[in-house]
């Protein structure tokens, strides 16, 4: 019988390990594609026997590397699901962003999932298969990093892209969005600000941030049979960042239910 394959990018970092655990769930292979090939060949370790979760380095901005990618999850079996996580954020503000920021967040944000869908979309027919973009609620609202909240923008409306006129393969497109997320990525600002979650809290309805879980969980959900009949829609796993700020809505209404 063929192997079930699932490719995700980013796949060394904190959501990128936790998104490759909970799809071996369902998957019988997950190729854990990054570029730096020993921290994903160690997280690859740490989740499983390596004859299923296999690390591979990969330049998601590199046509070629892209193109690699895509044949060794072909040589394992059947691609079920592409997830498009790799992503950074560099300059905080637009008077910071120089067009050197700007070209690099939207090369490794936006273009990346673009080369990465175009390397496997044969496979993904074949498979009627799923994509998962990695977004954020920076490409729904600002909250700085303006270089990579365009590019996340522009991330949704490729996932609708792919939706709309791969359909018709049976290929499903969907994005997550996270708010604020709790990863290795945060260490630095927590060392310089101890209460930085205890700061970002105040702003989420549900009164914490985001767990790698919970984006896990989500990827697995769109990604799997029970969404069978959603694509083109992002979803937002923010703990209610986007739906407002009970700060604000006590400021304007005077009530102290808020």
């Amino acid at each position: 019988m063929t192997q079930s394959v699932a490719i995700v990018t980013g796949a060394a970092g904190d959501i990128g390990a936790a998104i490759a655990g909970r799809l071996s769930d369902d998957h019988d292979v997950i190729l854990l594609a990054d570029i730096d090939a020993g921290a994903a060949a160690a997280t690859a370790g740490r989740l499983g026997p390596t004859d299923r979760f296999i690390a591979v380095e990969c330049d998601v901005t590199s046509e070629t590397s892209c193109a690699a990618l895509a044949g060794r999850a072909a040589e394992l079996g059947s691609l079920r699901t592409l997830v498009n996580n790799a992503g950074a954020a560099r300059a905080v503000s637009l008077h910071d962003t120089t067009p050197e920021i700007w070209r690099a967040d939207n090369a490794l944000n936006l273009e990346a999932a673009f080369l990465c869908f175009r390397a496997v979309a044969d496979q993904l027919k074949m498979s009627r298969g799923s994509v998962v973009n990695i977004a954020s609620v920076n490409g729904m609202n600002v909250f700085g990093h303006p270089a990579y909240s365009a590019a996340k923008a522009g991330l949704l409306h490729f996932t609708r892209l792919v939706a709309v006129e791969y359909g018709k393969f049976g290929i499903r497109s969907n994005a997550v969005a996270p708010g604020t997320v709790k990863t290795q990525a945060w260490e630095t600002r927590a060392a310089a600000n101890p209460n930085v979650f205890e700061d970002a809290r105040r702003w989420y309805p549900l009164q914490r941030v985001v767990d790698p879980k919970d984006v896990a969980n989500a990827v697995a959900f769109l990604a799997g049979p029970q969404a069978a009949a959603i694509t083109g829609i992002c979803l937002p796993v923010d703990c209610g960042l986007t739906a407002g700020q009970a700060e604000l809505a006590r400021t304007f209404s005077q009530s102290e239910h808020y």
